[in-house]
């Protein structure tokens, strides 16, 4: 039988009583609507992602080779296919279900329908590093913040001497590029109004862009371009590395579901307090041995 915590225990006693008969539980038509309630009874906690974000969901290219905490694997988009995913995200979803002693599937969906997709049932919840927005607020709900990062950029290398900030890249002479319905998009269109914005449809081909000098700069998250500056960018790109924006990162559920808020709060809490959060940061954000198993 798998191991419950005494933590894990409460919430389904909380759920329980969420579900008693009429006039035992005031609220008992909202708790039977909660998200958190289907996860229990179904058995599974379904986590939208977007492979590619490195170091957050990113598809492990080694063969035969699997978390043993995800058998199944991931759900690859468009394709119903199992793969093998790694990353911060993967590891945070890990623990998530351990404590709600439930197995974890993780969907795999493209970033412009992320939101659609939570809205519509498809999974239960969003990690995917997704920043806390006013215009995301009007359609999710976000637990407290687990991180705060920025926007920095990737430059490529023959613009090294005249480019020191984001503020030199505001001139139509400059390509930049970013991806769709992102925060990076949003601090290209907000902060460099003059330069001539590319959008692409993945990080990858953004960066990449830069790289081999179809654009400029790549404006994107802290975590991701630090990453593919370490393993691509040496004798190729500048990283300005000093963030311009303040994000904070959060999980994104549906609206009005206070039972599974109070359950993601009070699990983030205890994870900072028991070292598991650090463990995980430092494996994927200091760490650099799973470079080389990144498949793009």
């Amino acid at each position: 039988m798998r191991y419950r915590t005494l933590f894990s225990l409460l919430v389904i006693l909380m759920v329980t009583v969420a579900v008693m008969p009429p006039g035992n539980c005031s609220d008992m038509e909202l708790d039977e609507n909660s998200t958190l309630e289907g996860i229990l009874r179904r058995g599974q906690l379904r986590i939208g992602i977007e492979s590619g974000f490195m170091p957050f969901e990113m598809i492990d290219k080694r063969s035969g080779i699997r978390q043993k905490q995800i058998s199944h694997g991931g759900v690859r988009r468009g394709s119903g296919r199992n793969v093998n995913l790694i990353g911060f995200d993967i590891d945070m979803g890990i623990e998530m279900a351990k404590e709600l002693g439930v197995k974890v599937v993780f969907v795999d969906t493209l970033w412009p329908s992320i939101i659609p997709a939570l809205k519509l049932g498809r999974y239960d919840i969003i990690f995917g590093g997704m920043s806390i927005t006013e215009e995301r607020k009007k359609d999710v709900d976000f637990a407290d913040p687990y991180m705060i990062i920025g926007q920095t950029i990737l430059l490529n290398i023959k613009h090294k001497d005249g480019v020191k900030s984001y503020k030199d890249l505001n001139k139509s002479t400059f390509k930049v590029a970013s991806k769709p319905g992102t925060t990076g998009e949003d601090a290209v269109l907000k902060y460099l109004p003059e330069s001539s914005y590319i959008a692409f449809d993945t990080e990858e081909e953004g960066a990449r862009a830069v790289l081999g000098g179809k654009a400029d700069a790549f404006v994107y998250d802290f975590p991701y371009n630090a990453v593919f500056m370490a393993m691509y960018g040496k004798d190729k790109l500048v990283f300005l590395d000093e963030p311009f924006t303040k994000e904070p990162l959060a999980w994104a559920i549906r609206k009005n579901d206070p039972n599974f808020m109070e359950f993601l709060n009070t699990f983030l809490k205890q994870i900072k307090s028991d070292g598991r959060f650090d463990s995980i940061y430092k494996k994927w954000f200091e760490d650099t041995s799973w470079h080389p198993f990144v498949r793009q």
